[in-house]
């Protein structure tokens, strides 16, 4: 505000979106701070908030999920659960591997059957780090919930701005959205679900 929304070095217009993205830090940060209280599961959520809106903005720009931050992302998300601020150690363990897992198996079996690649490494790798962040229960969710966003908002971007179906689309922020709303609700959920399909 005090630069009128230019560089103080060179004057160009900053961005809306550097502001914007600022604002939804900070209100996800205070949501965290207010979802698990004072301590290291709201210390940590807001660690994991900051990567996934990095990650996200990236990946939209670039369509490339930086090492420099997932592989981080996995190491903190064990040493996070060491005392099980999210999940014990062992299903952190686990959910980092089956989370690596399952989108490379996905992107073989995508690769065998038609040639072409539909996802990138920085996928499996944000998936494992979800896994080592959140345990192997949420994998399903995560995935579920990332789907059925990018499937919906691929269909919107064909059918409604004619993009090309040959034009690829990054998958890395609806894992992004998938992680944060398993992160802030994934046990009820989860919970919700399995009474659902209870006789």
């Amino acid at each position: 505000m005090l630069l009128r929304g230019k560089c103080r070095a060179c004057g160009a217009v900053i961005s809306a979106r550097y502001p914007a993205i600022e604002a939804l830090s900070g209100i996800l940060c205070g949501f965290a701070a207010y979802h698990f209280g004072f301590g290291l599961a709201a210390t940590g959520a807001m660690l994991l908030i900051w990567a996934l809106l990095a990650l996200t903005a990236i990946d939209f720009d670039t369509q490339l999920l930086p090492d420099d931050i997932t592989q981080p992302l996995i190491w903190s998300g064990l040493l996070v659960n060491f005392n099980g601020a999210y999940a014990s150690l062992s299903d952190a363990l686990l959910g980092a591997v089956f989370g690596y897992l399952a989108l490379w198996t996905v992107y073989w079996l995508f690769k065998l059957a038609t040639g072409r690649e539909g996802m990138g490494y920085g996928d499996f790798k944000l998936l494992a780090a979800l896994g080592a962040w959140l345990g192997w229960q949420m994998l399903p969710l995560i995935i579920m919930l990332s789907s059925v966003v990018g499937a919906m908002v691929g269909i919107t971007l064909i059918v409604a701005f004619k993009q090309g179906r040959n034009i690829p689309i990054p998958f890395g922020p609806y894992l992004a959205g998938g992680g944060l709303i398993a992160l802030f609700w994934g046990q009820a959920l989860t919970q919700s679900y399995l009474q659902m399909l209870a006789p």
